[in-house]
């Protein structure tokens, strides 16, 4: 099990620390940074603990940053692993790789290393997240896609961008711009993580390790995801992801319109897609009224016109659903954060990353080929 963070967020060293630490200003940098979590030492906080103003950064949870690879490439993975293998020697040990370099590296060792499911899910949180409220999101990940034997997931890649912390209207524009930037450095981890691929296995020593990748982006972080989509040129593009799960999207309905030129790339990409949308959701409510000049949200209203994509993009309505794991006024009014909320979200979210049937996950009535319902 291990959980990375990955972000374009600004680097700095608070006083009386020795090591960086990620910032909670609302700064992005031109690329992403890598850091594995530490889970070996983690006590669950009291109430007590959460009230105090130091309960931030490495007091919800600590983590350490790779250091950046001093050359560029993945021939010095390839060195390790052969390696370690005893096919070549090297003085190379996995100390020295850095960045993508150590993520892929450990990645693909974890993954090999079982016959079992040890899929990765690359999660893209959306709006009104500072650093902290990441940290705290990544325990609640970790319990329910890492902990929870339902899931298949054991390792997850949390895509920390900077969103504004304010609850200030015009800092959605803030994250709207920022959603922007970090789509383009997640673009060129997607193209690093293919030459990865090419590097590695190109060599006929080493083998696959033919577990799954998926990717979850909730609310505003679809809207990352978009921008990634915007600038991947359809030649480059490798069908390297399983699931990818759209969780209260907020971006157009539209979006998987040619027009578009960004979700209609998503078939090309992974094997399925689903969108999960509640039309009685506020939160996109809102959003649509007052930020995005009317425009629906496909988080809410769901697509305009999937029907080329039919076979492969599947709608999931959770309007219906219970809110029984967390029942706060925020979830209840919100309607926003089922993946969070309901038993039922979480259960269909699992059989859709088992890779079962969709017309054979459970608790769904069928409204047509590629539409569902989630029973209550």
């Amino acid at each position: 099990m291990a959980v990375y963070i990955l972000s374009n967020r600004k680097i700095i060293r608070h006083k009386g620390e020795k090591v960086d630490s990620f910032s909670n200003d609302e700064y992005s940098i031109p690329n992403f940074r890598i850091a594995k979590c530490d889970f070996d030492n983690y006590k669950e906080p009291t109430a007590a603990a959460k009230k105090k103003k130091d309960y931030t950064n490495r007091n919800i949870l600590n983590y350490k940053l790779f250091s950046e690879p001093e050359k560029q490439g993945y021939e010095e993975v390839l060195e390790v692993l052969q390696n370690e293998k005893g096919i070549k020697k090297s003085s190379l040990t996995a100390n020295n790789l850095g960045g993508t370099q150590r993520l892929f590296y450990e990645l693909y060792k974890n993954m090999s290393a079982t016959k079992d499911r040890s899929d990765v899910l690359i999660f893209i949180h959306g709006y009104l997240y500072n650093f902290d409220d990441e940290l705290k999101a990544i325990l609640d990940l970790k319990k329910i896609f890492i902990d929870n034997p339902a899931s298949p997931v054991e390792h997850i890649l949390f895509v920390s961008w900077p969103a504004s912390g304010s609850i200030i209207p015009l800092s959605y524009f803030d994250d709207k711009a920022s959603s922007i930037n970090s789509g383009t450095s997640l673009l060129r981890l997607f193209y690093f993580y293919t030459q990865f691929l090419k590097d590695i296995f190109s060599n006929r020593d080493l083998i696959p390790c033919n577990q799954r990748i998926h990717i979850m982006a909730h609310s505003l972080g679809n809207r990352v995801l978009q921008s990634m989509l915007y600038s991947l040129k359809r030649e480059n593009i490798l069908r390297v992801i399983d699931q990818v799960i759209l969780l209260n999207a907020d971006v157009s309905y539209k979006v998987f319109e040619d027009s578009e030129d960004s979700f209609n790339k998503l078939p090309l990409l992974a094997n399925r897609i689903s969108i999960y949308l509640n039309r009685q959701d506020l939160i996109l409510g809102i959003s649509q009224f007052t930020k995005n000049i009317l425009t629906p949200r496909l988080g809410k209203n769901g697509p305009s016109d999937i029907s080329p994509y039919k076979d492969i993009v599947s709608i999931i309505d959770c309007t219906f659903v219970k809110d029984d794991v967390l029942s706060s006024f925020k979830f209840e009014a919100g309607n926003h954060w089922g993946y969070l909320s309901s038993s039922q979200v979480q259960s269909d979210i699992f059989q859709n990353l088992y890779g079962t049937d969709r017309n054979h996950i459970t608790n769904r009535t069928i409204n047509n080929e590629n539409i569902f319902t989630i029973i209550s």
